[in-house]
């Protein structure tokens, strides 16, 4: 968690590298950056930014027609806000019509993931409910793991 990986210097030729070595490359992004070069056989994990983040007006709508087979859609829910944002956005951008997966993240201490959980379960929302696992194993603290 933290930092965004198409903001560092050289993340695209370190993709490329990686990809070379036929092992499976996943890059969870923010969606603020233009995916569009990533090199072909890289995953893309496409964290769009909820208004609960304070960075919604970062995400590049763009991204999602990049996306293809093996890609993912990730949105961090805070609240009750978030979500009905995010359901919105599955409808209005036909999210679920682009068979991905579409994931959501109850952010660490702001929502229980049992609240989400029914949510998801009232509203049928063609999505997968994800836990930061770090997290959850570690501490909402720990670093480096």
């Amino acid at each position: 968690s933290g930092g965004e990986p198409l903001a560092q210097a050289g993340c695209l030729d370190l993709l490329a590298a990686l990809v070379e070595t036929g092992r499976l490359i996943q890059l969870e992004t923010s969606g603020a950056f233009d995916i569009a070069d990533v090199p072909a056989g890289v995953r893309r994990i496409l964290d769009l930014k909820t208004p609960g983040s304070g960075e919604m007006e970062k995400n590049l709508i763009g991204n999602l027609a990049l996306l293809t087979g093996g890609d993912e859609i990730k949105f961090v829910i805070t609240g009750r806000h978030d979500y009905e944002w995010a359901r919105a956005m599955i409808a209005e951008q036909a999210l679920a019509d682009l068979n991905l997966p579409i994931l959501l993240s109850p952010a660490w201490g702001e929502i229980e993931a049992a609240e989400l959980a029914q949510w998801l379960i009232e509203d049928r929302l063609p999505v997968r409910l994800h836990l930061q696992q770090h997290k959850h194993i570690w501490g909402g603290e720990a670093k480096g793991v």
